[in-house]
């Protein structure tokens, strides 16, 4: 199959929805199908057009920014002209562009499958303001002239005031998890560049510094933890510098973590092997998340299939994973206190969560590009999707 898929950012830009996206394209082009990448050139250095692991990558000129978005004006000419020469439309939300292109592909003659990774909510502005009711807006007619609508749980689109009115177009399908595993030089070179002394008890967070992660939360929780282990860090994982749109927020959240000293440690965006090492490190890993924002959060089963045990709170599609596999704990969501408690379980007791890796099999990139090409196929033959737990 010839696959056009669209998004606002691609790789080397670095989020859940990127990740997500690159795992299913390079698997998909690995299984023999041809799969364009259509995005913005957010960063002027990155090549208009470029291969990436088997994958086309075109990249458009951004005109200007609304809020986290990116005003693309020559997206619907390409779009339209590229999905002319393939066979599946697949739209990634949200997504302004999505609106356009789903009309695009409707009036080609092309199945739309448009996967709904979350419900957009920015901080409060007068410019957060308009572009949410653009994006609400154009999530509404990408919905409608979709042939079907992806979402990583059930839980979540249940829950989803927007996508809970499109249910029987619904297809849940997991999002795909990929982890390495580590040898036993990258741990010890891990442990030794981080600076991990003997006698520390890791938790580990993996995200990008955005407000939506909770980061404070954890940061609030510490204090606690540290009462019944001193010896306690956080190692936390993922862009912190720059993050676009989330400058105001690191500003307000530097005293508090500061507050922590050595306790908290940044170590930005990691390779897969310094990753994997670092779930192999680490005794518990939170997902503090905040709101509807968040839809799943991979890094809790990459966590899971490296053995270790996960906080995650208590929100639709972020509960899922532990509560599916009993590998960890779920507390109320912005709880710093039932945090707190859930950790200092988890670190008196870690071993009695570990639980089964092999139950996450689910989630392999290969499972879940699997479901996308069953999908695909019944929309290019015809049918309807056919909805999937």
């Amino acid at each position: 199959m010839r696959i056009l898929t669209s998004l606002y950012y691609y790789r080397p830009h670095y989020s859940g929805l990127t990740v997500y996206t690159e795992r299913l394209a390079r698997t998909l082009a690995a299984r023999g199908h041809e799969v364009t990448i259509l995005t913005s050139r957010y960063d002027r250095q990155l090549p208009p057009l470029e291969q990436r692991d088997g994958v086309t990558v075109k990249r458009l000129p951004v005109a200007f920014r609304l809020s986290k978005g990116v005003i693309l004006p020559t997206m619907l000419y390409w779009g339209t002209r590229l999905a002319a020469s393939h066979d599946v439309i697949h739209l990634h939300v949200p997504q302004l562009d999505a609106a356009p292109l789903a009309l695009a592909g409707r009036a080609l003659g092309r199945p739309v499958v448009l996967t709904y990774h979350c419900d957009l909510r920015l901080p409060p502005s007068p410019l957060n303001w308009l572009a949410g009711k653009a994006s609400r807006a154009a999530d509404s007619i990408s919905v409608r002239a979709a042939h079907a609508v992806v979402a990583n749980t059930r839980d979540y689109a249940e829950a989803s005031p927007f996508l809970r009115r499109f249910l029987w177009k619904l297809v849940v399908i997991p999002p795909p998890v990929e982890v390495a595993s580590p040898a036993p030089a990258v741990v010890g070179s891990a442990r030794a560049r981080w600076g991990i002394r003997p006698g520390e008890r890791l938790i580990g967070m993996a995200a990008r510094l955005a407000t939506e992660k909770g980061a404070e939360v954890l940061a609030h929780a510490m204090p606690r933890v540290l009462e019944q282990f001193p010896k306690a860090r956080v190692l936390y994982v993922g862009q912190y510098l720059n993050v676009l749109g989330e400058e105001e927020y690191a500003r307000k959240l530097e005293p508090l973590l500061h507050s922590l000293g050595d306790h908290w440690t940044f170590l930005g965006v990691l390779s897969d092997d310094e990753l994997a090492a670092f779930y192999t490190l680490c005794e518990v890993t939170v997902l503090p998340s905040l709101n509807s924002t968040e839809s799943f959060g991979m890094v809790q089963v990459e966590s899971m299939l490296s053995g270790t045990p996960v906080v995650a709170s208590d929100i639709p599609g972020v509960r899922e994973p532990t509560t599916r596999t009993g590998m960890g704990r779920t507390v109320p969501p912005g709880d710093a206190g039932a945090l707190a408690e859930a950790i200092i379980q988890i670190l008196g007791s870690a071993k009695e969560l570990r639980g089964d890796p092999g139950s996450l099999k689910r989630y392999s990139s290969e499972s879940v590009a699997e479901e996308y090409e069953r999908l695909f196929e019944r929309l290019r033959s015809g049918k309807g999707p056919l909805q999937r737990e």
